[in-house]
C-alpha cells in the first residue's frame, strides 16, 4: 500500500475504516476479542493470556468465527487486565491465563456473560456490563487518548480505519501560518507542565530565520507515579507523530527527535514499528501526499535523569552532552537543537493537535475553561480505588477526579490531600476537593498542573514525610548546575530529615521557609524553582504535622519510625504467642499480667530492641498492637 498522494490516502482511509468497523460492529461475521496491551496489563500476562485465546480457538477450529487482537491501554489499571468482546461491547477485568477456557466455551460459544469477570460498581454492587457504563469512564473524553484501548498499536491499517493522518492531510491545504493560527485558536496549553501556549511557541519558530529547524517530542516522563505519556505512546504512537508533523510543517522544520525514556521500551519497540510503518507507506519521508514538504522523524532514548525533562536539558542529552538546562533567553524556539530554531512540545500536547486540525479549533476549544482548554491526562494514583489513567475535560473537580472517578478512598479512609504536579507540585486539601482542575486554578491553590500525576493520601498518611520523599528524589536529580538547587535541596532535606527524626527545632521550621524562597527565586531551571513546593504546601496546610513533630516528638500518622513505639495493649492479648513467633529481632515475650478471664498471660514489646517492622500488627488478629 502507498499513500503518496490525497486520492490514496482517501482510498486507504475509506478500505481501512469499513474493514476496522465490521470488526467492532460483527459484520465482517467474526466476533472480536480485544485485550489490553499496555504495560500494567502485559506485567500481568495479557500476551499469554491472548496467546492462550488464539491457541483454544485455533484447536476448536474457530478462527473463521472470532478474532483475537492486542490493543493499547484501557486506563482502568487495578482492573487489568481486560478483555473485551464486540459487538456486544462485554468488558472483563482482573482476568487470568485460568479464565480463557471459560470465556471461550459460555461466551464466544455459549453466548452466556461470564458474570464473576464482570466489573462491580463498589458503591451499589452493581455488576456492570458495558465500558461506558462504569463509572470510571462516565466522565472522561478521550482526546489526547484517540484510539487507546481501541485500535491495535502495532497495525497502521487500525490507525487509518480510526482517523489517523486526516489532521495532517488538513493543515497540508493550509499556510504554516494559518496551521499556527488554527492551534492558537484552540486554546491548547503545553500539557508538560508550564502551561505556555503551543500556538504561541509555533509563532516564535515560525518567525526565526534558519536554514533548518526541528520538533523535539519531550517523552522523558519522570515525575513518581506519572504514566501518562507512556501509555499514549503505548496506545497510539501514530496520532503523535501526527501531531510532530503537523508542528513541524507549521514551522517549516523537515526532522524531529523523540527524546523517550529507555525505562519504556515497550513504547519505543511501538513508536519506532509506527516511524518505520509511515516511512514504508510515504507519509513521512519526502513529499509527503504530493507536496513540497518533507519530514524525518527519529528516536533518542533517555537514560532516566529526571531533570532531561526540562526542555533545554533535554536538548542538550540528543546532542549528546550531559543532561544540564542552559539559561534562558535565548528560548529552544529560537535558539535550541544545534542552535537551530527547535519547538519542544511534550507527549500528550502533540496527540492532541491531530484532533484541532481534523475536527476544527472550535471543537477543542468548546471544551474545558475560559483559560484552559480541552481536556488533561491524569495518572490517578495512591490512596484511591480506582487506580488508573483518565482523560477529564479541564473544569473537572477535584472531588469528581478521587471521588465520582476515583471511586473514594479505600476502607472509608478520611481523605487527607491530593498531590498534583509531582515532586514540582503541592498538597490540596479537603478544603479544595470542589475546586475546578485547570492551569491557573491550580497554581493560584499553592500546586500546578504540572505532567499530570496525581496521587491521593488519607489520614495514615504523614505529610512531613511526604515533603521528605519528594525532596529526597528532587536531591537525587538534581544535576548540580546551580547552588542554590544543588545546595539549597541538601540543605532543605537534612532539616527535613532531623524533624523526622524528632531532632527538629523550630528554627528548622523557620530556615525551611528561608531556604524555600532562596531555591525558588535563585534556581536555574524549573526543578530548582518549583522543588520546595511540596514542602511549603504541607507547611501552609499541615503546620500542625510540622509541630507535633518538632515539639511533642510525635508523628501523628505513625508513620516516622523514630517518632513512634509498638505497644501491646495487655487487656486485648489473648497470649497465642503468634506475634513473638513472627518478631524477626525477639523482642516479644510474656509479661506476668493476665487479664481477667482469660488463662494465658499477655506479652509485651521491648522498645529497646524493636526496629518498628511491623511483623507483630499486621500478624495479630485480636487487633491488641498498637503504635503511638
Amino acid at each position: 500500500m502507498e499513500v503518496r498522494t490525497n486520492e490514496q490516502l482517501d482510498q486507504a482511509v475509506c478500505s481501512c475504516t469499513e474493514c476496522f468497523k465490521s470488526k467492532i460492529d460483527g459484520s465482517n461475521g467474526k466476533r472480536a476479542v480485544l485485550l489490553c496491551g499496555g504495560t500494567g496489563c502485559l506485567s500481568s500476562h495479557s500476551d499469554e493470556i491472548k496467546e492462550k485465546f488464539e491457541k483454544i480457538i485455533a484447536e476448536k477450529g474457530l478462527q473463521d468465527k472470532f478474532s483475537v487482537n492486542l490493543v493499547g491501554c484501557f486506563g482502568f489499571c487495578s482492573q487489568g487486565p481486560f478483555v473485551k468482546i464486540y459487538p456486544e461491547d462485554t468488558l472483563y477485568r482482573l482476568v487470568s491465563l485460568d479464565d480463557v477456557e471459560e470465556i471461550v466455551e459460555k461466551d464466544l460459544i455459549g453466548g452466556e456473560i461470564v458474570d464473576r469477570l464482570l466489573y462491580v460498581e463498589p458503591a451499589t454492587g452493581q455488576k456492570v456490563q458495558k465500558q461506558e457504563d462504569i463509572n470510571f469512564y462516565k466522565k472522561q473524553k478521550r482526546i489526547a487518548l484517540h484510539g487507546c484501548g481501541v485500535i491495535n498499536p502495532e497495525d497502521i491499517n487500525e490507525a487509518l480505519g480510526y482517523g489517523a493522518f486526516m489532521g495532517i492531510k488538513k493543515a497540508l491545504t493550509m499556510t504554516p501560518a494559518e496551521v499556527v493560527d488554527e492551534v492558537l485558536a484552540s486554546g491548547l496549553r503545553g500539557r508538560g507542565g508550564g502551561g505556555f501556549p503551543t500556538g504561541r511557541k509555533w509563532s516564535f519558530a515560525l518567525s526565526a530565520k534558519s536554514d533548518q529547524k526541528y520538533v523535539v517530542c519531550n517523552g522523558d516522563e519522570g515525575d513518581p507515579g506519572a504514566f501518562m505519556d507512556r501509555s499514549i505512546l503505548e496506545g497510539n504512537p501514530f496520532a503523535v507523530i501526527e501531531g510532530m508533523m503537523i508542528a513541524g510543517y507549521a514551522i517549516g522544520a523537515t526532522e524531529g527527535y523523540f527524546y523517550v525514556r529507555a525505562e519504556y521500551p515497550i513504547a519505543v519497540k511501538r513508536l519506532q514499528m509506527a516511524i518505520d510503518a509511515m516511512n514504508e507507506i510515504g507519509i513521512l519521508g519526502d513529499n509527503i501526499l504530493g507536496t513540497d514538504f518533507c519530514f524525518q522523524a527519529n528516536i533518542r532514548l533517555g537514560a532516566g535523569a529526571f531533570v532531561c525533562g526540562e526542555e533545554t536539558a533535554l536538548l542538550n542529552s540528543i546532542q549528546g552532552q550531559r543532561g544540564m538546562p542552559r539559561p534562558r533567553p535565548p528560548f529552544p524556539a529560537v535558539k535550541g537543537l544545534w542552535d537551530k530554531p527547535t519547538v519542544v512540545n511534550n507527549v500528550e500536547t502533540l496527540a492532541c493537535v491531530p484532533y484541532i486540525l481534523r475536527e476544527g479549533a472550535s471543537a477543542f476549544n468548546s471544551v474545558g475553561t475560559e483559560r484552559s482548554k480541552g481536556t488533561k491526562v491524569f495518572a490517578l494514583g495512591g490512596k484511591v480505588n480506582n487506580v488508573g489513567l483518565v482523560e477529564v475535560p479541564m473544569g473537572t473537580t477535584l472531588r469528581e477526579l478521587v471521588y465520582d472517578i476515583g471511586g473514594g478512598i479505600p476502607g472509608d479512609k478520611k481523605f487527607k490531600a491530593i498531590q498534583t504536579g509531582g515532586p514540582s507540585g503541592g498538597c490540596l486539601t479537603a478544603e479544595f476537593l470542589d475546586e475546578p482542575i485547570d492551569f491557573d486554578n491550580l497554581v493560584a491553590k499553592g500546586s500546578m498542573m504540572g505532567s499530570g500525576g496525581a496521587i491521593v493520601m488519607d489520614e495514615d498518611n504523614c505529610m512531613v514525610n511526604i515533603a521528605k520523599f519528594y525532596m529526597e528524589f528532587i536531591c537525587d536529580e538534581s544535576c548540580g548546575k546551580c547552588s542554590p538547587c544543588r545546595i539549597g535541596t541538601k540543605r532543605m532535606l537534612e532539616i527535613l530529615t532531623r524533624i523526622c527524626d524528632g531532632k527538629g527545632t523550630m528554627k528548622d521550621f523557620d530556615e525551611l521557609e528561608t531556604l524555600a524562597e532562596a531555591s525558588k527565586n535563585n534556581s536555574l531551571c524549573a526543578l530548582g524553582q518549583t522543588a520546595a513546593n511540596p514542602i511549603v504546601s504541607t507547611m501552609t496546610h499541615f503546620k500542625d504535622e510540622y509541630i507535633a513533630h518538632i515539639v511533642d516528638k510525635k508523628c501523628p500518622a505513625g508513620i516516622c519510625k523514630n517518632l513512634m513505639q509498638y505497644k501491646i495493649v495487655k487487656d486485648k492479648c489473648f497470649g497465642c504467642g503468634l506475634c513473638a513467633r513472627q518478631c524477626p529481632v525477639s523482642c516479644i515475650s510474656v509479661t506476668d499480667y493476665t487479664a481477667p478471664g482469660k488463662k494465658k498471660p499477655a506479652y509485651e514489646i521491648d522498645a529497646s530492641k524493636c526496629i518498628k517492622c511491623g511483623m507483630c500488627i499486621s500478624s495479630c488478629k485480636f487487633k491488641a498492637i498498637i503504635k503511638e
